[in-house]
This record gives structure tokens, C-alpha cells and sequence, in this order.
């Protein structure tokens, strides 16, 4: 409901009430559509792809992402996803952090290469729109710079895989001294020019940084394909701390984090990422995601 200030005063005229329409409008308040997921290593009970399917669907979750490559079968829990109707959304470079797209080493590089590639193809498998990359680490040797140069040629070289299967590359932000601030996920995903490389953002990650979550999802705005969340305390952390703690008890700022997300036009899955378990624990975390993402 859009009020301009004659249809206020009309609307005004015609009740006769004033008060009864201010608070509609008070009230109103920009909020994407967001349906709630989790990483399926996350779920701890279930024997086979269905069971752990059917677990999940019963307490609200509507969508996994999965690792890849992996060790899964692949065409049990797609028929598991066809039977419960919990969608795969999303893979997970299962291998970017042990074989690095920034790595000094070519051999490593390929390795990591090829582990994106499987990423990419069992995203396509399930009909799935993303598939997560931690593109390198800056450390160990590897400079910001090497990182970044090392890591996009790399990325280039299975752009046209991701074109032909329509798999977005979605880049995510880690603890790993590389994308620190929303500008340099800016011009690593503009320097493609593609379609098929987007931004991943992790709503807790990037607390310690300083910057805000909201300024983060604004300043990607159409860049940001997904984003994932766990709980992080930046009081604790300046403490000596971790940091991390269960969804809801951290200090991201998670209304504001809903208006920026709706204000870029984010409608689409919120995916947890913390430590899972049987039935008792899940159903804790789905109730969390669901109270900081005003669903219930």
C-alpha cells in the first residue's frame, strides 16, 4: 500500500479517522520472500537421502546444498528430492580450500579446476542455479593480488561450462584474507562481465570485518545470487572470543539485513551454515532462521 499525500488526505475524508489509517501505514515494512535451507552435511539422522529429506521438509526446511564432488549418491537423493519436493538449490566446491584456485602450483590449480567443474555439473544434474566457490587464499605465500589474478584465470576457463549448463559460479565470502569489503567482491564478479559469476554472501562471515551486512547486500545489489548465515557476536570477538554463536544471538543486524535485501530484489533461499544434527537440533535451527527472518 503506496500513499501519496492527497490519497492520505482522501482516505482520511472518506473514514473520517485519521488514526485508523496511519498505523497501516507505519506498519508497513520492505521484506524479501525467503524460504528456509540448510547444507545437507548439516543433517545428522537419516539412513538413506530420503529419510534425511523427510526429516528436514517436517520441520520447515524447503531446500539443501550439497558438496561436491562427494561421495553421495547422487541419484538416490535426487529421487529423494523429487519424492519430498525439497529443492537442491545449490552445490559446494567441496575441494577449493584444499586445492586452491590461487595456489603457487599449477598441478594444484588444475586439481581445483577440475573439482569446480564436478561442482558445476552435479549443479546442472539437479537443476540447481549456483554453485559455491571460495576462489583462493590469501596467505601461505599467496599475496591479495596473486590471489585474485590466479583465481579468475582459472574461473575463466570454465565460464563457458557454466554459460552451457546455466550454473552461476557464486563467489562467497570467507575467512580466508581475500574479499574483505564489499568493493572487492564488486570488481572480482565485474571483472568477468558474465552473467555466470555472482556474489555468495555469508551474513556472519563478514561481521569482524567492520562492515556491515546490509552495506554489503546493498553495495552487490544484482551481484548477489545467495547468502548464508550462521551467528557471529562481534562483542565476544572483540573479547578474545570466537565470535561464533547460534543464529539469533549474534550481533548481525538482522532487520536491517531483510529492508537491504528486499531493497536489492533478493527473494530466494537463506541457507544456515552451522554445526547439524539429529531432529532436536535442526528443529532448534529452523526455529532460529525462522524468528531472524521474520517468518514465524
Amino acid at each position: 500500500m503506496n500513499l501519496n499525500r492527497r490519497d492520505f488526505l482522501q482516505a482520511v475524508a472518506v473514514t473520517g479517522v485519521a488514526g485508523s489509517v496511519v498505523p497501516v501505514i507505519a506498519s508497513e515494512k520492505k521484506r524479501p520472500k525467503l524460504r528456509i535451507a540448510v547444507k545437507y552435511g548439516m543433517i545428522g539422522e537419516g539412513k538413506t537421502p530420503l529419510e534425511k529429506l523427510e526429516l528436514v521438509k517436517s520441520l520447515g526446511f524447503e531446500g539443501v546444498e550439497i558438496d561436491s564432488p562427494s561421495n553421495i549418491d547422487l541419484a538416490a537423493l535426487k529421487s529423494a528430492c523429487e519424492k519430498t519436493g525439497v529443492v537442491m538449490h545449490g552445490t559446494i566446491d567441496s575441494v577449493h580450500w584444499g586445492k586452491p584456485l590461487s595456489s603457487h602450483d599449477a598441478a594444484v590449480r588444475a586439481e581445483g579446476l577440475k573439482g569446480l567443474e564436478t561442482a558445476i555439473r552435479d549443479a546442472h544434474y539437479f537443476g540447481a542455479p549456483t554453485a559455491l566457490l571460495v576462489p583462493g587464499v590469501a596467505r601461505g605465500g599467496v599475496s591479495y593480488d596473486e590471489c585474485f589474478e590466479r583465481s579468475a584465470a582459472e574461473v575463466k576457463k570454465v565460464l563457458p561450462l557454466a554459460e552451457e549448463l546455466k550454473v552461476v559460479i557464486g563467489i562467497e565470502t570467507v575467512w580466508n584474507d581475500f574479499i574483505t569489503k564489499p568493493e572487492q567482491m564488486v570488481d572480482y564478479v565485474d571483472q568477468f562481465k558474465s552473467p555466470w559469476v555472482g556474489a555468495y554472501f555469508d551474513c556472519s562471515n563478514m561481521v569482524k570485518y567492520g562492515v556491515p551486512s546490509a552495506t554489503w547486500i546493498r553495495t552487490l545489489g544484482k551481484r548477489l545470487v545467495k547468502f548464508d548465515f550462521k551467528g557471529f557476536n562481534m562483542n565476544d570477538f572483540k573479547q578474545g572470543k570466537p565470535g561464533w554463536c547460534k543464529i539469533g544471538d549474534g550481533t548481525e543486524d538482522w532487520p536491517e539485513v531483510l529492508t537491504a535485501l528486499a531493497e536489492v530484489g533478493y527473494n530466494g533461499f537463506a541457507t544456515s551454515e552451522v554445526g547439524g544434527g539429529g531432529r532436536e537440533v535442526l528443529a532448534d535451527i529452523a526455529a532460529r532462521m525462522k524468528k531472524v527472518l521474520e517468518l514465524s
